[in-house]
């Protein structure tokens, strides 16, 4: 793969290479509606991959949090055409790396010495590239080691990224209001804590402390003499990208094997830590070849406020759900209805989020789930498509839910997929056994 020699870091050249991907979209759509008028069966599949491929060109040449976002959206199977999907999830491990030399230049700035002066063996190619950092194979008194070198200028380019992806985002989710501000807030402040690797490092060690007593579950042991700001030294873990092991795996007692230790993972972390790795997609995990999972990079960590957890949690309940008094309730808890909703902004809300819960909340109705039911999904995406075209859903004021639902509903819609990907069955609350 091609490497990258510099990336855009000023924000008039990150702004300048935006505009230029949107011009190149612009251009798609009138090459496509000029074919339209000629051919009225063409379907808009060439148009979505002719965007795709633009779009996830353009952003993955700033990385960052423009990539980022990327990330976030393949991960949107149900509400995203195919073609977004499959460029977008290049996002999650597989964009062009650093250059050697750039490299050199990032631990020089970190360490005041070459890479070659503190491993005994240090391979100056990228073996991983991702939104943020990509990652290098080292040797230290004969142990492999994984060394994660963070992008030049990420960290400084975050909220002017931000900054320029705001008026598309208030446009596509139809926020009103100086309330909208507060998702902005939320998506920033974490974006900027994920180019910490201080922070990770040390988020990093204690979910490994805390959740090791986890059955097939591995972390890598993390080395604070060899990491930085921008550079995280780990050990180097044997093992394939869960998307490769899904799409090779045909043993359903290994599918439930890993699967079971993903879900525990994830319900132990939200329920018993309040803390959550909110960012679960398949380049953060590995399978090794006897089946256990590995869970790699704690840049992205959600604390969960209980003020939040009681009655986010409270409407798994199929009672809480069914009782429209208390289902109300929980609704203002949690800042989905407002006290300025117009009647019909009440019903409709609440009648949508009804919808909603009643479906996303199926796999704890009951003690085992199977993630292979089709169904389920097709239910999912089903329920998204009939939103995406709901003219009055575009008339009502977006601004719904609190902040802690952004990376909250992230984290649920990531595992699921994940989970759907396996193709496991699990048992529910298997977690509850580890406190």
């Amino acid at each position: 793969m091609k490497t990258i020699d510099y990336i855009p870091t000023s924000k008039i050249e990150r702004a300048t290479k935006l505009v230029q991907t949107g011009a190149k979209v612009g251009v798609n759509y009138l090459k496509y509606y000029g074919e339209k008028m000629v051919n009225s069966d063409l379907t808009r599949d060439k148009l979505n991959e002719d965007n795709a491929e633009d779009i996830y060109d353009g952003l993955k040449s700033l990385k960052g949090s423009a990539l980022k976002v990327a990330q976030m959206l393949s991960m949107d199977k149900s509400f995203l055409p195919q073609a977004y999907v499959e460029k977008f999830s290049l996002s999650q491990f597989s964009v062009p790396p650093l250059s050697a030399p750039l490299v050199l230049k990032t631990f020089k700035n970190n360490f005041g010495k070459t890479p070659y002066e503190i491993f005994d063996e240090f391979n100056a190619n990228s073996v991983n590239a991702a939104s943020i950092g990509q990652v290098h194979l080292a040797v230290k008194n004969g142990k492999k080691l994984a060394v994660k070198i963070q992008y030049p200028g990420v960290a400084n380019s975050i909220s002017s990224d931000l900054a320029l992806v705001k008026p598309i985002a208030i446009r596509m989710f139809n926020l009103q209001g100086k309330d909208s501000d507060k998702y902005f807030k939320e998506v920033e402040d974490k974006l900027i804590e994920e180019t910490n690797y201080l922070l990770e490092l040390k988020q990093s060690q204690e979910v490994a402390e805390a959740c090791q007593k986890i059955e097939n579950l591995l972390f890598p042991n993390y080395y604070p003499k060899f990491s930085s700001e921008k550079i995280i030294t780990m050990d180097w873990m044997q093992g394939i990208h869960l998307s490769e092991f899904t799409a090779k795996n045909d043993n359903q007692e290994i599918a439930d094997k890993v699967g079971q230790a993903l879900w525990d993972f994830y319900m132990y972390q939200i329920h018993i830590l309040k803390k959550v790795h909110a960012d679960p997609h398949p380049g953060n995990f590995l399978v090794n070849d006897v089946n256990q999972l590995v869970a790699l990079d704690f840049g992205c960590m959600k604390q969960i406020p209980n003020e939040f957890y009681m009655p986010y949690f409270e409407l798994i309940n199929k009672q809480v759900i069914d009782n429209k008094k208390l289902f109300s309730q929980k609704l203002f808890e949690l800042e989905i209805l407002r006290v300025d909703d117009s009647k019909e902004e009440v019903k409709y809300f609440t009648q949508m989020f009804y919808d909603l819960l009643s479906l996303f909340t199926k796999p704890f109705q009951t003690e085992t789930f199977d993630f292979s039911d089709a169904a389920f999904f097709e239910s999912i995406a089903q329920l998204g498509e009939r939103f995406s075209k709901d003219t009055n859903l575009r008339k009502m004021n977006g601004n719904r839910g609190s902040k802690h639902f952004i990376y909250m509903n992230r984290t649920f819609f990531g595992l699921y997929n994940l989970m759907f990907d396996l193709k496991t069955k699990i048992v529910v609350n298997q977690y509850q056994k580890y406190n």
